[in-house]
């Protein structure tokens, strides 16, 4: 089901991934794929391109997106989602940004690292003050005891990701109610983003945010088809609101607030969610398969780099403290292949993340030019 495409394809195509270097880089940084899209959403696309409008989005697809939504949440995770409590919004970032200007209490906001940079990001340009709790080594994990104390000394929300990203961990059942349950008792407002959330690997199991949180509950799951079917320009996401009222409120804001979604990302959303599980099923096992090889090419290449065990995403995440370079992203780059080296949070300082969303032969060629001499990266 995966169609590999080629160096020149995806430069000719001119997504962020490909556009920033030369031709003889290997891009291993944003996390785009270097496969085609599902021919579902490839047919949806092409047909409404030949359409040749391209006016503002049609708001009478909504309920059938948030059905579609609505219906891959029960097929694939078991997850009941309330219909009547989904609002579409353009991206899963957009709807953070909602939820903690609209229906999360004033206050801190804490922040688990490492973490996706946008969080921290968006969190302090809003002015909001951010609480960085970094997770415990073992597994890793949520420091539970960090969190609790920051929201006793008045943190206000709460921002999960779920699968994690960097780190490719899925949050367990027990964890997440452990999660609600202390945000019950201190009145925190917890905003999940499960935009990873179908890239699990085979034989991982996922629990939604949504299927443990209940009506009295404050909480918003954040998803979006964009980032498991390989369609970020195309933008469409869903917010959930654990209560009616939240949802009301988000629901009735001036369309000037969120209308950053589109007629062709909602089509195209609701052919992934639809028609695309062997597509995606396809993209699961090869994350998989790549982040093993991945793991078993360092230790055979580059033993002082090690990578941390996942269970989800196309992501990996190494700990380059002990190459010999002084700044291993240059090196790498140096060498041919470019790696996200951005603020991860607290706690993350001679860490990389690397996108393994590719064939297997770049995968092989990544690991090859990363311990060669010229990346600097092997011990002295």
């Amino acid at each position: 089901m995966i169609r590999d495409l080629s160096d020149e394809h995806l430069i000719q195509a001119g997504s962020m991934k490909w556009a920033l270097d030369e031709p003889n880089v290997i891009p291993a940084w944003i996390a785009e794929m270097d496969f085609a899209v599902a021919p579902a959403v490839s047919d949806v696309v092409q047909s409404y391109v030949a359409h040749d409008v391209f006016g503002y989005p049609d708001l009478r697809l909504h309920e059938q997106v948030v059905d579609a939504f609505a219906t891959f949440a029960q097929r694939r995770w078991g997850a009941d989602i309330d219909q009547r409590r989904v609002m579409i919004t353009g991206d899963v970032m957009e709807g953070m940004r909602l939820a903690l200007s609209h229906v999360a209490p004033a206050g801190a906001v804490i922040v688990p690292t490492p973490v996706y940079p946008p969080f921290l990001v968006m969190t302090r340009d809003m002015g909001r003050e951010v609480i960085e709790v970094q997770m415990l080594d073992d597994t890793p994990t949520l420091d539970l005891a960090a969190i609790e104390a920051a929201a006793a000394n008045s943190a206000k929300a709460l921002l999960l990701c779920q699968p994690h990203n960097p780190l490719g961990r899925v949050w367990t059942r027990a964890e997440l109610v452990q999660i609600r349950d202390l945000a019950r008792a201190y009145g925190v407002h917890v905003i999940s983003d499960e935009i990873h959330a179908p890239l699990t690997w085979p034989g991982v199991d996922l629990t939604s945010y949504a299927s443990v949180m209940e009506d009295s509950d404050r909480a918003t799951v954040l998803m979006s088809a964009t980032k498991s079917f390989n369609m970020p320009g195309l933008r469409c996401a869903q917010v959930v609101s654990s209560r009616a009222t939240n949802h009301e409120t988000l629901s009735s804001l001036h369309p000037v607030l969120n209308h950053s979604m589109s007629t062709l990302g909602m089509r195209a959303s609701i052919a992934a969610f639809t028609e695309s599980d062997a597509w995606l099923d396809a993209v699961r096992t090869r994350s998989a398969d790549n982040h093993a090889m991945f793991t078993a090419l360092l230790a055979e290449h580059l033993p002082e780099v090690s990578c941390q065990p996942a269970q989800a995403t196309y992501l990996a995440w190494i700990d380059v403290s002990r190459v010999a370079t002084d700044d291993p992203m240059a090196g790498a780059l140096a060498a041919g292949v470019r790696l996200d080296g951005q603020n991860y949070g607290v706690g993350t300082d001679g860490h990389l993340r690397v996108n393994l969303a590719t064939s297997p032969d770049r995968v092989r060629e990544i690991v090859r030019r990363l311990s060669s001499a010229q990346s600097g990266w092997r011990a002295s």
